[in-house]
């Protein structure tokens, strides 16, 4: 079992250290281009996995279209929306907002799926609107590098990735996860391609091995690796506890922030940290069961 909760932990501090990575590759290219790069890598690398672990698959019309979406909100939306957020906005704001994701999901699946949210989702809510307010306040102040609407455009990008989950949900046990991953990085890819194909020339900025280190660790990680990692544990995990290991992304992130690209944190951060951790925390920790 410990190695099951290193694989969810390995998985969610990978993510974490990539809001850094993605706040270093958006200030050097443009983001467009980062996501085609991404996907490319990431079908390279999923593609012999995929045929030696599932062979070929075709997903149904019905599937496809899951996958589509998918791509678009889990993908495109996503990823557009937080490269540029992270470019306005600082790598320890943007982490702290992506710890809104579980409240969102919630009200996600209230709204979309009309499944009930228990009172303590409502508190994990509440802790999540009061995290964003002390961030709203943070902006309001003295703070440097941060921005009202580069973490707007974090928070849409959270809303992208909610919609991805919900529809993952929707989907679940229909085609194998490596299948699944590689029709959505292919999607993905195809989506972006019109936007990144005009920004081709800033592939030479890759000559700079730093940067083409920084672009392979993220697709590797964040479209791979991270994936690998979280699903190879829930297998042994239970599944109500790895939601707690969620906690890891917005520390990892913030830690990176700090400790790699100079970042201070403030008094008020800290306060939006702390409710939004709380607020994750609540939302995912498994319910006693009753004897």
């Amino acid at each position: 079992m410990n190695a099951a909760y290193a694989q969810l932990a390995a998985s969610m501090i990978l993510v974490g250290a990539n809001v850094a990575v993605a706040k270093a590759l958006a200030d050097a290219l443009p983001v467009a281009l980062i996501i085609g790069l991404r996907c490319i890598i990431a079908c390279a690398v999923l593609l012999p996995l995929v045929l030696w672990r599932d062979g070929a698959i075709l997903p149904g019309r019905r599937a496809m279209a899951n996958l589509l979406l998918q791509a678009a909100f889990g993908t495109v939306l996503y990823n557009v929306a937080l490269l540029a957020g992270l470019r306005l906005t600082t790598a320890l704001e943007g982490g702290i907002i992506l710890a809104t994701l579980p409240a969102v999901v919630a009200l996600g699946s209230a709204a979309w799926l009309r499944e009930r949210i228990a009172p303590r989702g409502w508190a994990a809510v509440a802790l999540a609107a009061g995290g964003m307010a002390a961030i709203v306040l943070a902006r309001g102040g003295a703070g440097e590098g941060g921005s009202a609407l580069g973490n707007a455009l974090v928070l849409l990008a959270v809303c992208g990735e909610a919609a991805y989950v919900l529809l993952a949900k929707r989907a679940a046990g229909t085609l194998p996860l490596l299948t699944a991953t590689l029709w959505m990085q292919v999607f993905s890819a195809a989506l972006v391609l019109p936007a990144w194909l005009p920004e081709a020339a800033a592939v030479a900025r890759l000559a700079d091995p730093l940067l083409l280190a920084l672009l392979l660790f993220h697709a590797l990680t964040a479209s791979v690796l991270a994936l690998l990692l979280w699903y190879g544990g829930l297998r042994r995990a239970p599944a109500g506890i790895a939601g707690v290991f969620t906690a890891f992304l917005p520390a990892t992130a913030a830690a990176c922030a700090v400790l790699f690209l100079g970042e201070a944190p403030t008094a008020v951060h800290a306060l939006g940290f702390a409710l939004l951790l709380a607020s994750m925390l609540l939302a995912t920790w498994p319910s006693r069961r009753r004897a």
